[in-house]
């Protein structure tokens, strides 16, 4: 990068880079043009950037940062311009989130996005057991997906196993059509998904027949121990006390565990206890277990996904003070 006066220019490696950082129809130049309050020139392999000396600060420290992403492999998206600006013009400093999980199915690197998943990345690689709680989209399942294939292909693990407790959200088991496994099949279709993204369902097929990897409910998990297994428990806040007790006894040797969730979505019969909720109480102090809470700021789908979070908590806290008030 060189610097001319009002201008930063910035000298791109190939295409590849270029397509990375630029997204798709080059929207995220665009975003950062009018969310920085510059102009931005693309010609050539030259990236050139023009305003005033604060704003032309701001936007260094936020394509320095995007440029470094679009170097590890990883496609830049509208998020992490939005994220990558935010932090810069509340004084954060824009810290490396590291290099890439793995390359996923259809090529595209795999890795935290923000500070928050680049901690709870950092909490599964130091400890046998660790749990994550967030809203929804802040890619709890999905990464911990990727770092159980990435220890599988490394040979750590023999085998995944990802399972759900099989809660009824609205709807009754009893009148979903066919079998009991086709019954609970759209309970762990999310997990599926996560997979197929990662491996492609090739892979995962021919790993599912070798019993390389398995998805299944909650409940089939009980009277087994799980040895060399990277095991992954999703929407955890659904599992009762003694759910959750009965899984977390499940782990043998060589084995490690990711248990995720969200408190703020539990669909639990009224009166009874999460299990996810009451283990952040028992199991906090003890050595080799991580917490990690990630929030809306580490939501990497759709911009209007944090905006609804932020909106329902705020309306929670709300009701929340004029039930006190009427106590």
């Amino acid at each position: 990068m060189t610097s001319h006066g009002s201008q930063l220019v910035f000298e791109l490696q190939d295409n590849g880079e270029m397509f990375r950082l630029f997204g798709s129809y080059d929207e995220n130049l665009a975003l950062l043009e009018d969310a920085l309050d510059v102009k931005i020139v693309a010609r050539g392999k030259d990236l050139t950037v023009s305003g005033g000396s604060v704003e032309l600060r701001t936007a260094k420290a936020v394509i320095e940062h995007l440029l470094h992403q679009a170097r590890s492999g990883q496609k830049v998206t509208a998020h992490d311009v939005r994220y990558a600006v935010r932090a810069a013009k509340e004084g954060n400093t824009l810290q490396d989130l590291g290099g890439s999980i793995l390359v996923n199915a259809r090529g595209r690197a795999i890795g935290p996005r923000t500070d928050g998943q680049k901690e709870y990345i950092k909490a599964i690689r130091e400890n046998p057991l660790v749990f994550c709680i967030g809203p929804a989209g802040t890619g709890k399942t999905y990464l911990a997906v990727a770092m159980a294939v990435a220890a599988f292909k490394k040979k750590e693990v023999d085998r995944i196993i990802l399972t759900r407790p099989a809660v009824e959200a609205g709807e009754r088991l009893g009148f979903l059509p066919g079998d009991i496994q086709e019954k609970v099949n759209p309970y762990l279709r999310p997990l599926y998904d996560a997979l197929f993204d990662v491996i492609g369902i090739e892979t995962f097929q021919k790993y599912m027949e070798k019993g390389m990897i398995e998805v299944a409910p909650l409940a089939y998990m009980r009277g087994r121990t799980l040895e060399s297994a990277y095991v992954i428990l999703d929407e955890a806040q659904n599992t009762t006390p003694e759910q959750m007790k009965m899984f977390l006894t499940r782990m043998g040797l060589n084995s490690k565990a990711v248990v995720t969730g969200d408190i703020t979505q539990i669909d639990l019969p009224k009166g009874t206890y999460s299990g996810l909720d009451q283990v952040r109480v028992i199991l906090r102090d003890i050595p080799g277990i991580a917490f990690v809470y990630l929030s809306d700021r580490d939501v990497v789908r759709h911009e209007l996904v944090s905006r609804i979070i932020r909106a329902y908590d705020k309306f929670d806290e709300m009701a929340w003070k004029e039930g006190k008030s009427r106590q």
